[in-house]
């Protein structure tokens, strides 16, 4: 599943950066666009991800819950 949608236009932003690291990143010819896009979208999974599982805790806890009362499926046929 994708996190955003990768063919979306770009659309020019106004960001305040700390002054030195902006120089030493372009000294190194660091694509600021890009590594900001990627940082945001490692960023947006880890919040998607925390909404997610806060919006299924219940759900979670009730199958954790089950199995621990109930087994799972192929515990009668393992072999380990």
């Amino acid at each position: 599943m994708k996190v955003f949608d990768i063919q979306a236009p770009k659309k020019p932003t106004n960001l305040s950066i700390n002054s030195d690291l902006l120089l030493k990143a372009r000294e190194m010819n660091i694509n600021l666009s890009a590594t900001l896009e990627n940082a945001l979208a490692k960023q947006l999974k880890i919040k998607q991800r925390e909404q997610w599982l806060q919006e299924n805790i219940k759900a979670i806890q009730a199958y954790n819950d089950f199995v621990e009362n109930e087994g799972v499926f192929s515990d009668g046929i393992r072999s380990f």
